[in-house]
């Protein structure tokens, strides 16, 4: 068996934990990618994913992956080197994800929408060896910016695909000759960097071992009802965390079902491609299975297939819940979780008023959960209060952040998720709402500091403050309160003017406000600071 090899700035379990986890089961020695080349070997012949006109079977998929590995390796990327992927959903993300774990390297998860700030900050935290994006998406220069990043930094490798994922360095890195499969990393090690949505303006990035991430995929498979008959719609960013691991693709290619990526979630994408491959299950933030209730083109379409569909990300309405059943034909399976680790789910057989008011029960019997009042004691049964985990599948730190980790997790382990949920009796949780300054915009996560200080650096802005409204079909929208400098024309300062100035920093499409109203000073606090609260009761 291989050492473990251990990153700087990665928190380690506590030594007499993690052996108590491996002697409960829930870690397990076995490594990402080994799944997938077990149900290569079972049914090679059998299509792994689907995407547009390509259709890719188990035995293409491994090799692609174990040619794109050898490539990688030419390249120099090797056991613990960080690679950002910042790809759209298209085959090539899967099959780059595991080339990198079957070489033991560690991808960094870009959302596709990230742009230069989020890039820029990913590569320097990382001390990424490479960058593998397209070459446009939605309009924006991602080859402008690999010239540049590897411009910038020495050492830093860019594979640029076309838009589609495919192209000539895509031929280049399936020419080389397929490394064997073998183990070339332990379990033990960091497998990816997960990024998620803060409060500080700065990148979190959540470093998952094989052992956490594999705990989770391993219980969600049953409890999401996957199995080998499994068709699985992606619809929501392939790299975050519900696509990737709750079920994602890993339960599905784990358990030899299909996988088919979709650019985007809209109803007159998704349906066509339901129909067409019979789709039997789906993940879907709020806003989406909004969109697909709420559209005229259900009618045209044989939805039948779909047997269950998984809602996570952000609240759900208990309105719209009640609606998925009757309206879809599908059984809805409410879901909570963190990119951090803990996922919950609601069972596919819970009774109705469960299904449509709960968020789930914890996946891991490992998982511990603490729900306590603004004084730290514990709530009763059904009493909302703030959320605290820690378990199997979530991490005790992020990634090179110690001032941020001070802060997010107790001495003894816990995570404190800045979430405000009531458990009953049976251990369902509900979620009430966040208590961290965090913009939930329709399961994208904005940090209102990041947008705030970039909105700073326009000419004519004295202070802005960036807060979440109510919106029915997101959840929230980001709204930006603005107080110009002396002498400035408040007309000049338009929400037009501001997405300009975000879009030529290169923030992220959905960090962008979406109102913005000029004012003449903030509502204070006694001690003086702004107070967001009033701002959103106005």
């Amino acid at each position: 068996m291989r050492e473990p090899l251990v990153l700087d700035g990665f928190v380690p379990y506590p030594a007499d934990v993690a052996e108590g986890y491996r002697r409960a089961g829930y870690w397990t020695d076995e490594t990402l990618q080994e799944p997938l080349f077990a149900s290569v070997a079972r049914h090679p012949e059998r299509t792994a994913v689907v995407a547009g006109d390509e259709i890719v079977s188990y035995g293409e998929l491994g090799d692609r992956v174990l040619r794109v590995a050898a490539g990688l390796a030419d390249l120099g990327v090797g056991r613990g080197d960080r690679v950002v992927v910042h790809l759209p959903n298209v085959p090539s993300f899967i099959v780059v994800v595991y080339a990198l774990w079957e070489l033991g390297a560690v991808p960094t998860f870009a959302p596709a929408a990230h742009r230069r700030t989020e890039i820029t900050q990913f590569v320097e935290l990382t001390e990424a060896r490479a960058y593998v994006t397209v070459s446009v998406h939605d309009g924006a220069d991602l080859a402008g910016l690999a010239a540049e990043l590897t411009a910038a930094r020495s050492g830093l490798r860019a594979v640029v695909l076309d838009p589609d994922g495919g192209g000539p360095e895509l031929d280049r890195l399936l020419a080389h000759t397929p490394l064997a499969h073998e183990r070339r990393s332990s379990p033990q090690d960091v497998a990816l960097l997960q990024t998620s949505g803060g409060t500080t303006g700065r990148p979190k990035l959540i470093p998952h071992t094989h052992e956490t991430y594999g705990h989770s995929v391993r219980l969600s498979i049953p409890l999401c009802g996957i199995g080998a008959h499994s068709v699985q719609l992606i619809a929501v960013p392939v790299c975050h965390s519900m696509a990737v691991r709750s079920p994602g693709f890993l339960g599905v290619l784990a358990a030899g079902g299909t996988v088919v990526l979709a650019p985007d979630g809209s109803p007159d994408t998704v349906f066509p491609l339901i129909e067409r491959h019979g789709v039997t299950q789906a993940s879907v933030v709020p806003p989406l299975l909004l969109a697909w209730l709420n559209s005229s083109m259900r009618a045209k379409f044989d939805l039948s297939s779909l047997h269950s569909l998984h809602v996570g990300g952000a609240k759900l309405s208990a309105e719209a819940a009640r609606r998925v059943r009757p309206e879809l034909g599908a059984i809805l399976q409410q879901g909570f979780g963190m990119a951090e680790g803990l996922v919950n789910y609601n069972r596919l057989d819970v009774d109705d008023e469960t299904s449509a008011t709960c968020q789930g029960l914890p996946v891991s019997p490992g998982d511990e959960l603490l729900v306590l009042a603004d004084d730290g004691t514990p709530v009763a049964p059904g009493t909302p209060g703030h959320l605290l985990t820690r378990g199997p599948s979530t991490i005790r730190g992020y990634f090179r952040a110690p001032e941020l980790n001070a802060a997010s997790f107790t001495e003894d382990g816990y995570y404190r998720t800045g979430d405000i949920v009531a458990r009953d009796e049976r251990g369902y949780l509900t979620v009430v709402g966040r208590s961290k300054d965090q913009i939930n915009r329709g399961g994208e996560k904005v940090a209102p500091e990041e947008v705030e200080n970039l909105i700073l650096a326009l000419d004519g802005v004295h202070d802005v403050s960036v807060i979440g409204i109510a919106d029915r079909v997101l959840g929230e929208r980001v709204k930006a309160y603005v107080v110009p400098r002396d002498g400035v024309d408040p007309s000049t300062l338009t929400l037009a003017a501001v997405r300009r100035h975000l879009r030529e920093r290169g923030l992220a499409a959905y960090k962008m406000p979406d109102a913005l109203e000029v004012v003449a000073e903030f509502p204070r606090t006694a001690m003086g600071k702004i107070s967001k609260l009033l701002q959103r009761q106005s």
